[in-house]
């Protein structure tokens, strides 16, 4: 069945307040947009070029882990999703307000990190040690909230574990505006995080069982 070729999505019709943050410029998010985009496109040739793959570039001993056409375009695809995926959540996480999270997320930080000031501490340094991401997410093996680091577009959190919060640390989010001043911007994405949607998706992944809980971790009681 041939694959279905990814659109991408025009956020500043869909978030127009992206457009107007505080402190971060329209000019940095008009080139996220245009990265984001490459990664969209790059998605859909790499999908075809697996494709149109001979058979003889699936048959051993052509795939090889050293160096193989199957194995380069698998890696590749994974850093292309990974780029779609990671910038849709970042770019819906952002366009907010900032200030204090709903009830029942607020809820869950302080009882998952102490207080909602230990989560934004813990979150904002691991987004500093990152090269790459750091994610909020929901983990249901441990049932709670977990902050998880990525240094690459396909660096995913772990299995069973759902992000419903994005920050991206690469350098072209921050540069235009802050140089190497990536504690200040971290702040600055707080300051116009998007409360409503983070909280959403938290409600959204909690009330959806793990797809294969037999799966699951276990732990020693």
């Amino acid at each position: 069945m041939p694959f279905r070729r990814l659109q991408a999505k025009d956020w500043a019709k869909i978030k127009p307040s992206l457009h107007k943050m505080d402190g971060i410029s329209e000019k940095t998010m008009i080139e996220h947009y245009a990265l984001y985009r490459g990664y969209v496109a790059k998605f859909n040739e790499i999908m075809e070029a697996i494709e149109n793959l001979p058979p003889a570039e699936l048959t051993p001993p052509r795939p090889n882990p050293t160096y193989s056409l199957i194995r380069v375009l698998k890696v590749e695809l994974t850093r292309a999703i990974g780029g779609v995926k990671n910038h849709e959540l970042y770019f819906s996480n952002l366009g907010g307000k900032g200030g204090e999270p709903p009830k029942e997320l607020r809820e869950q930080l302080v009882k998952d990190f102490g207080s909602v000031e230990r989560f934004m501490q813990e979150f904002k340094a691991t987004g500093i040690a990152a090269r790459g991401w750091a994610w909020l997410a929901w983990d249901y093996d441990f049932e709670r909230l977990l902050i998880y680091i990525g240094d690459e577009q396909n660096t995913f959190p772990v299995w069973n574990a759902v992000p419903v919060m994005a920050l991206d640390v690469f350098e072209h989010a921050y540069f235009i505006d802050f140089g190497t001043r990536k504690a200040d911007y971290i702040d600055t994405f707080f300051r116009n995080l998007d409360w409503d949607d983070v909280a959403a998706r938290f409600e959204e992944v909690r009330r959806v069982a793990p797809s294969a809980p037999r799966f699951r971790v276990q732990f020693a009681s």
